[in-house]
């Protein structure tokens, strides 16, 4: 398809995403005005960045509470807010050090040449938002492209209306929208987006739509980074504390009730260690939350399409004999408040499809396991998942684990807390994603690492140049073809 009659195709659209194709063309107008900022300019943009967070935190946090129904203030600043400057604080420190030239090795045959690698911006960078974390999810990769001497253009999810708007008008004071804008809106404007002639797209969401959204940037051939979910397992070894495990797995499937890509998704506990496994977790998430209906700090599921799905797999996994552990200290109905109770689940089978599908609620389905090696093969049978979690002090056991299976991050006595790792890359492999950002990744994954080699006056190309007589072949043919 010409450009002219992609044009053409966009006419069929409403007019609010016939703009799309306008903002695009003014973002690529302005960088090809000027592509190439400093380092101090890149540093700017990003302090710019930066205080517009900081000026309206409470209004992104209100946001994105008003969305969900209920999501918790202090989980929206500490994990997506500060995890966001932190982030800044970092790439502004380093990036200058990373636009340098990589000076390359030039074999003997090219010298006097010289040879390096340049760290040029892509261009335009378009980011497409999930709503479980709208504010990380789309700052973050915004932060990337920035310090790589990018544009951008935003997409925010459909669900994530209130938080769109906010962060559309706190953006327009920090840029000029030929810079960075953000789009808003579902349906033809999400398909539209995908299908925009972006130099790269960053897409975080389900396995699914990331498949669409690769098939649209490949009309254009617009290269990729997907970060998606799955179902990332939890491994308890028999020699774990399990009242610190609980803790720590509490923390990581409850929060943002359980709404997090890289949420511990299902567990493997040694045989027999079942109850004190539960009666722990149910203590500590009591504590956490002694009451769960009115509770500030507990989330709701984000929409109703969302709470139905959840309930369903809940509901077919007891039909086939699934045994759950509620833990609902006050025994309140959440139904009006769009909540689900913290939740084990026991007696699950691989047929269920709480067990094939990711879950991304607050149920945490438990299999008993007696050979290490079971767990494994039972891992490895299945989509490579974001993140593996392995509960074990013994670093040559958890090696062991680490060495035998694949996942884009593999965490020993932790969860979900490498994300906001300012200097770790974040991604999946496989079905869980392609490609990562974060640490220096996010810098040279949204730039072009473009091979530059310089020939000086002196080189002349007639010693090798045909017909291949000349004694300086032999040579060639004599001192490397062998």
């Amino acid at each position: 398809m010409n450009s002219q009659t992609k044009k053409n195709s966009m006419t069929a659209y409403p007019p609010e995403v016939q703009n799309l194709q306008q903002l695009l063309d003014q973002q690529k107008l302005a960088y090809q005005r000027y592509p190439v900022p400093t380092a101090k300019e890149r540093i700017e943009r990003l302090a710019r960045l930066k205080k517009v967070l900081i000026k309206y935190q409470d209004q992104l946090a209100e946001a994105i509470h008003q969305d969900y129904g209920n999501r918790s203030i202090s989980e929206t600043k500490i994990g997506e807010l500060l995890t966001c400057i932190e982030h800044i604080k970092y790439y502004s420190k380093h990036l200058g050090q990373w636009m340098k030239p990589s000076k390359r090795h030039v074999g003997i045959i090219h010298k006097p040449a010289k040879a390096w690698v340049q760290y040029q911006p892509l261009g335009i960078i378009g980011i497409i938002t999930p709503w479980n974390y709208p504010l990380l999810l789309s700052i973050g990769p915004l932060i990337c492209a920035l310090a790589a001497g990018n544009h951008a253009m935003i997409k925010i999810s459909s669900a994530s209306m209130n938080f769109g708007q906010v962060l559309k008008s706190i953006l327009s004071e920090a840029f000029p929208q030929e810079v960075v804008c953000v789009v808003t809106g579902g349906g033809a404007i999400s398909d539209a987006f995908s299908r925009l002639a972006f130099d790269k797209i960053i897409f975080t969401g389900s396995t699914n739509v990331g498949k669409t959204v690769m098939a649209a940037a490949a009309e254009n051939l617009v290269p990729v980074i997907l970060e998606l979910g799955g179902k990332s397992p939890a491994i308890v070894h028999p020699s774990s504390d399990l009242k610190d495990v609980a803790q720590r797995l509490a923390f990581g499937k409850l929060w943002n009730a359980g709404q997090t890509c890289v949420a511990p998704d299902y567990l493997f506990l040694p045989r027999g260690k079942l109850a004190e496994f539960s009666t722990h977790f149910s203590q500590i998430v009591s504590g956490m939350y002694p009451s769960l209906k009115d509770n500030p700090d507990y989330t709701s599921i984000i929409n109703d399409k969302q709470y139905q799905r959840i309930q369903g797999y809940l509901d077919e996994a007891m039909d086939q004999g699934a045994k759950p552990i509620e833990i609902n200290p006050l025994s309140e109905d959440l139904t009006a408040v769009r909540k689900i109770a913290p939740t084990l689940l026991t007696d699950v089978t691989p047929q269920m499809q709480i067990m094939q599908q990711e879950i991304f609620g607050p149920i945490l389905p438990i299999i008993e396991y007696d050979q290490i090696d079971d767990v494994i093969d039972f891992i490895n049978q299945r989509p490579r998942p974001l993140a593996l979690y392995y509960f074990d002090f013994d670093n040559a056991r958890a090696e062991y684990v680490a060495l035998r299976t694949h996942s884009g991050h593999f965490g020993q006595n932790a969860v979900l807390t490498h994300v906001a790792q300012d200097d770790l890359p974040f991604g999946g492999v496989g079905a869980s994603g392609m490609g990562k950002y974060h640490g220096p990744e996010g810098f040279f994954n949204l730039s072009n690492e473009r091979s530059v080699m310089s020939i000086p006056r002196l080189f002349n190309l007639k010693f090798i140049m045909p017909p291949f007589n000349k004694p300086l072949h032999k040579i060639l043919e004599k001192t490397f073809l062998r």
